[in-house]
């Protein structure tokens, strides 16, 4: 199931071809029908408004009819008079009433039965619409009987068929219908175009240069070029140029890493063969009996085997493998001292070395792990004190240390020109903290991952003249079941 879904996914950096039914074409369909929706919302009170106006025509000319024939009104108009004023007014019958009197004033032999009752001077928005849609819905050969006002108080009403009245509407929702297609379809075609040219086309652009950046990311011309536009799409290209960017970096940094490891795997092999020779020849320097050798030898056949121990764990950066720390008391004092003689410090000509660690201090450490820690610390400062050239500064290196319950914390002081702020924001990553030309910031990144599998912190303290370098320790936790059997025995 999953390969046949993998099997189906683009591949990465490969082309996607669009569908048929593309942005473009969901864009020109969209607009089309938010146009027929407004035109819609126009035309349903302008239907109502179109019968309306259609009932108020009709009963203006039978008020006009009306008063041209009161001139008549002592005698009864002619058959033949009133159907021409009905033919013209194509109704059925037409009647005034006045001072509460109702006069007829033309009618046909047999006028159809009323279905329905309009009267103008009471028809609000909500049932004049209701009145259109009923005429256009229902109308069938109905009589409508209009009503309207007359001569102040009085009112005129016409009594005529609807199917004139629904083929003029019919006739003007269908020229709506033309023009609303019309104008959605114009508007579609602007909108369509003027959205490709501004969104589509961008966006195709830039779809096919992050297509051809997947082909090669490492490849810095095929980062994106921001087009200069001030607007979201702008600042999007502005975003993806930066990823880019910041990607290609880090592509950069990983393949110097893997170059790296493979470089210290092939240095690894050889310089373990060379250590094992080195040491073969320090025992037998153990043997010779003159004083200074014999003080020196055993720190040499120590070192020795640390570089050893150091050299079977292989440590390839970029995945980094430290051997859990095997944690046992030791005498901080002593242990610094070893660095200190490591590092020829206490014998230096312009550096003076202050071992301030109580000697009854003790710290819960693995000793080896904790020498590597304290030595790339103390490297870093001598060599930052060698560089001042200034011979009138004080060049002092200081480690000291105190326990305060169960965590001992180590310092280690110099009093040379401190970490330059830029390599404050990376000081503990490999190839970005160095504070050094030259340096690779590997001691402090390998320093940190120590102290951090001792369950410790370590961080640059701002209190100081030069570089101030905390260590924090802590014991390793008792099981509380321990602790209960040693208070009960």
């Amino acid at each position: 199931m999953t390969e046949e879904n993998d099997s189906q996914k683009p591949p990465i950096g490969g082309e996607v071809t669009p569908g048929r039914f593309g942005l473009s074409a969901k864009l020109l369909v969209l607009t089309v029908l938010f146009v027929m929706l407004a035109e819609l919302l126009i035309y349903v009170p302008s239907i109502a408004n179109f019968q309306k106006t259609g009932i108020e025509d009709r009963l203006e000319t039978a008020t006009v009819a009306a008063r041209a024939l009161s001139v008549s009104e002592a005698h009864a108009l002619s058959p033949q008079m009133q159907a021409t004023v009905l033919d013209e007014l194509d109704a059925y019958a037409l009647a005034i009433r006045v001072d509460g009197m109702k006069k007829l004033v033309a009618m046909t032999d047999m006028p159809p039965p009323v279905a329905r009752e309009i009267d103008i001077r009471q028809l609000p928005p909500v049932a004049a619409i209701r009145e259109a849609f009923d005429t256009l819905i229902s109308g069938n050969n109905r009589t409508i009987r209009a009503v309207g006002p007359y001569q102040g108080d009085g009112e005129i009403e016409v009594v005529f068929s609807e199917n004139g009245l629904k083929a003029d509407m019919l006739a003007y929702s269908r020229n709506i219908l033309i023009l609303s297609i019309a104008i959605s379809g114009l508007a579609a075609v602007l909108v369509y175009f003027s959205l490709r040219m501004l969104l589509v086309r961008p966006m195709l652009r830039v779809g096919r240069t992050l297509t051809a950046w997947l082909e090669d990311p490492e490849d810095q011309s095929r980062v994106i070029v921001p087009s200069g536009r001030r607007d979201e799409i702008g600042e999007m290209e502005t975003r993806i140029a930066t990823m880019q960017q910041h990607l290609h970096d880090v592509l950069k940094q990983q393949r110097r890493l893997a170059e790296l490891g493979l470089a210290v795997s092939k240095i690894n092999h050889d310089l373990r063969n060379l250590l094992a020779s080195a040491q073969l020849m320090s025992d037998r320097l153990a043997s010779i009996p003159d004083p200074t050798v014999q003080r020196f030898a055993p720190k040499l056949l120590a070192t020795l085997d640390r570089a050893i121990t150091y050299a079977q764990a292989v440590l390839s950066y970029g995945k980094a493998q430290e051997l859990p720390p095997t944690r046992r008391l030791i005498a901080l004092n002593r242990l610094v001292g070893e660095v200190g003689d490591v590092t020829g410090l206490p014998a230096h000509a312009s550096i003076e070395w202050v071992n301030a660690v109580p000697t009854d201090l003790e710290v819960d450490a693995d000793s080896d792990q904790l020498f590597r820690v304290l030595l790339n610390l103390v490297r870093n400062s001598a060599q930052a004190l060698e560089q001042s050239g200034d011979e009138t500064c004080v060049r002092r290196l200081t480690v000291a240390a105190e326990r305060t319950g169960s965590v001992v914390k180590i310092r280690v002081l110099d009093t040379g020109p401190g970490v330059p702020e830029k390599a404050r924001e990376h000081l503990f990553k490999p190839f970005q903290g160095s504070a050094r030309r030259g340096g690779t910031g590997l001691g402090l990144a390998i320093a940190a991952e120590l102290v951090r599998a001792h369950g410790g912190s370590i961080g640059l303290a701002a209190d100081g003249p030069g570089a101030i370098f905390e260590i924090e320790i802590p014991d390793r936790p008792v099981p509380l079941g321990e602790v209960r059997r040693s208070r009960a025995s």
